[in-house]
């Protein structure tokens, strides 16, 4: 403990906060010495807690730990937040005020305009933001979040292309596991056998989330990236993993063997710095003809890889293809502790 920071989660009986609880045990920079939930969850054991749902077994060390009061008194200095975005939104400024670097999954500021909102392989440049921030400047503290769970995927797939060809339009229907509803979800009666087409305000996330994280950096303010995007979100029974079918218009004529030359040879910060959670890969292409599929693939590189496949002409825009991401891993939780771990190597964690 002496040798590793100590971290807090706020939401950690939800399953999101399982996610982290269960991806940092025995991370070599951070130990979780803190946990939080709601009232009803406060001055029990985390073990009595949390309804956990997850393949391996809560942590013997956390499962003992009480759960505290959702309060910044006592609490570490780094805080996973995984909350919902009203709470959050009366939560997470608190904690900033009280000096905490508060990484969020919330969407209650991802599109504040000094609030970065960073895939740390896509911009990690627009974490000086956070030096715009009022918290910042008056208790060190500042909010730093990761996209929705549904565009992450999405703009991984894209970065590259719109680095090499330029993007001009997008369009996307995703199909989207009952995992990123979170516990108990979606009613069994309502999605099994079922497609339901509609997840409340997912489609405006994704829609204004994109264009900022592969917007640039430009003083104090993000340039929004200028392609037109529309897409069309769909809750299916699958329990991990999001499947997207994408098509884009690119901003000069390419080959099919040179977009997946650009997807394989991705990279980023994380893996220049051989961050602990960064996937060797971040983009895996895969060949064959009815890949990627969730339950085979949405664990690959540790569910922090997205896969790419299907590329093929599309007869209204240039070019299609299907995107998966775990979820809960690359798309939340993995997603906000890679933040974090970018954040300490660039010297923002002290």
């Amino acid at each position: 403990m002496a040798n590793k920071v100590p971290v807090g989660i706020l939401g950690a009986t939800g399953l999101v906060g399982q996610r982290f609880i269960q991806l940092l045990e025995d991370h070599p920079w951070f130990e979780v010495a803190w946990v939080a939930a709601s009232e009803r969850s406060a001055g029990q054991t985390y073990g009595e807690a949390a309804r956990w749902k997850l393949r391996t077994p809560i942590p013997a060390h956390v499962a003992k730990m009480k759960v505290s009061e959702a309060d910044p008194a006592g609490a570490p200095k780094v805080i996973f937040a995984s909350l919902d975005a009203p709470i959050a939104k009366d939560l997470e400024p608190r904690f900033a005020e009280a000096g905490c670097a508060v990484i969020s999954n919330s969407s209650a500021f991802r599109m504040q305009k000094d609030v970065p909102l960073v895939i740390p392989e896509v911009n990690p440049d627009h974490l000086k933001l956070v030096e715009c921030q009022s918290w910042r400047r008056k208790s060190g503290g500042f909010i730093v979040t990761n996209s929705n769970c549904s565009v992450m995927g999405l703009v991984l797939a894209l970065a590259p292309l719109q680095q090499q060809f330029g993007l001009e339009q997008v369009f996307a229907v995703t199909m989207q596991a009952v995992s990123g509803a979170g516990y108990p979800g979606v009613a069994s009666l309502d999605i099994l056998g079922n497609v339901i087409p509609y997840i409340a305000k997912e489609e405006e996330k994704m829609e204004a989330e994109a264009p900022k994280m592969l917007g640039r950096l430009n003083g104090s303010a993000i340039e929004p990236a200028p392609f037109r995007i529309s897409v069309q979100c769909n809750r299916v029974a699958v329990e991990d993993g999001h499947t997207e079918s994408v098509s884009v218009k690119l901003g000069k004529a390419a080959k099919p063997e040179e977009l997946i030359e650009a997807w394989r040879g991705f990279s980023g910060k994380p893996q220049e710095m051989k961050l602990p959670d960064a996937p060797a890969q971040p983009i895996l292409y895969d060949t064959a003809p009815d890949r990627p599929q969730p339950r085979l693939d949405a664990e690959r590189g540790g569910g922090m890889s997205v896969s790419v496949g299907r590329l093929r002409p599309c007869n209204l825009l240039d070019w299609k293809f299907t995107v998966l991401s775990h979820n809960t891993i690359r798309g939340a939780a993995g997603a906000a502790l890679l933040n974090a771990e970018l954040l300490k190597a660039q010297g923002y964690l002290g």
